[in-house]
């Protein structure tokens, strides 16, 4: 185990010194690590990360803590009011479509999977990833507003399934009978007390936290450490309370970035960090799940993989964006980049450490085939799809007056700022 642990570290390391070259030939932290994962533990038997199921859970979920409490907080009503039509439409509109959509399908062409499996399968494949386009994401050949768009709508999906996703999970297993008839009915009251204690709780800390650095009380140096404490502090305080930890999580990120504005330099500290244990899921994805989803696939699974990142994807955003002026190319752009990535990945996980294994075969094969398909293909096409799509629309295309540049999940603050200074040049 010491050997594999510290093989994991050598990964992080040897990703660091080259990450930012890998990125320029499509090659993304998500298909890198995967990729090593599935290679190391199954090719060469290199890498045997044989740590305790308690042990995954608890990086998922503090992976998915911090995640959901980053993406709500960075996103100030001051950087999405530009595109606030086009937010409601794809949030409001597109994302229950796709949902429904997804689950629909899920019933109709997985064995064994209906109802609250259904809604599973549907509500963990319906948020996107902007860091399986990371490079598609800084690409100044792509208009900003574009850009931006597909950005917001990633940061904020994950949070509103989620309740979708415990509600699930909940009913397949009061269907299982590991868990008594008045689950489903417990998690919603554990959905609203997440909420109201998350809203509580991030307005009062973003006052805090803004008066005392206005007052001198505060030191910035520390505020990043401070608002990662502060975002796991929901998380298990919610718990405390008898909520649900994650909605908490994400109502908290909110709340507290409305209130302090939650600059980039006080949410960096949160977002490396998450950026770390994402990479650590990636490469438990493909070292632990992938080889297990592997050996259950089924031709159902491979063909819903290919459909939900299609159809279930393209057919709800098309039909939100009817008359919002945007061209069929742009829909087809801002459809096609909708990868399923951290959020699925991670629901899978909890549907494994909470499912009874015909449970877990039904659901997570499924799962995790349409995240490996994802990874691939919106990682090899973010490049050359951003190139050509930019050439054909322009780069100048974009609202009027100055809108806010946001930070894109996985990628680091200086790539943006070096867009800024050079538009002209990918990093």
């Amino acid at each position: 185990m010491d050997g594999s642990f510290s093989l994991v570290l050598l990964l992080l390391f040897v990703w660091c010194l080259c990450s930012r070259r890998m990125e320029r030939h499509a090659i993304t932290a998500p298909v890198a690590f995967v990729l090593t994962g599935l290679l190391l533990a199954e090719g060469t038997g290199a890498l045997d990360l044989a740590v305790p199921h308690e042990t995954v859970k608890a990086i998922a979920e503090v992976t998915l803590v911090w995640v959901l409490f980053t993406d709500a907080a960075r996103l100030s009503f001051r950087a999405v009011r530009p595109e606030l039509g086009l937010f409601v439409r794809l949030l409001g509109i597109g994302l229950p479509l796709c949902v429904a959509l997804g689950a629909l399908l899920a019933a109709v062409l997985l064995p064994g999977v209906a109802g609250w499996g259904a809604l599973f399968v549907g509500a963990a494949l319906a948020p996107t990833d902007s860091a399986l386009g990371a490079t598609m994401m800084v690409n100044p050949d792509v208009p900003a507003r574009i850009r931006r768009v597909i950005n917001v709508e990633s940061g904020l999906n994950d949070g509103i399934v989620t309740p979708l996703v415990v509600l699930a999970l909940a009913g397949v297993s009061t269907a299982e009978g590991t868990a008594g008839a008045e689950a489903p009915g417990h998690a919603v009251v554990q959905l609203l007390i997440g909420t109201a204690y998350g809203v509580a709780l991030g307005l009062a800390a973003g006052w805090l936290l803004r008066t005392t650095l206005r007052s001198g009380w505060a030191a910035e140096d520390f505020a990043g450490a401070g608002v990662l404490a502060l975002a796991l502090l929901c998380y298990t305080s919610a718990l405390a309370f008898g909520g649900n930890g994650f909605v908490a999580a994400f109502v908290t990120g909110l709340a507290f970035g409305t209130v302090h504005g939650a600059p980039p330099r006080v949410l960096l500290y949160v977002e490396q960090s998450g950026a770390l244990f994402s990479v650590l899921v990636w490469l438990v994805f493909g070292s632990l799940l992938l080889p297990d989803v592997l050996a259950h696939l089924s031709w159902q699974a491979v063909v819903y993989a290919v459909l939900s990142l299609t159809v279930v994807r393209m057919l709800p955003v098309a039909l939100c964006l009817v008359g919002s002026g945007l061209d069929a190319r742009t829909v087809l752009f801002v459809g096609w980049f909708g990868p399923r990535g951290l959020a699925s990945v991670i629901f899978g996980l909890l549907a494994v450490e909470e499912l009874d294994p015909s449970g877990r075969r039904a659901l997570v094969p499924v799962v995790g085939c349409t995240v490996l398909l994802s990874v691939l293909a919106h990682g090899l096409t973010a490049t050359p799809l951003a190139r050509r799509y930019g050439r054909a629309v322009g780069a100048g295309a974009g609202p009027a007056g100055p809108a806010e540049e946001l930070p894109v999940r996985g990628m680091a603050a200086g790539g943006l700022q070096r867009l800024r200074r050079h538009p002209g040049k990918a990093p």
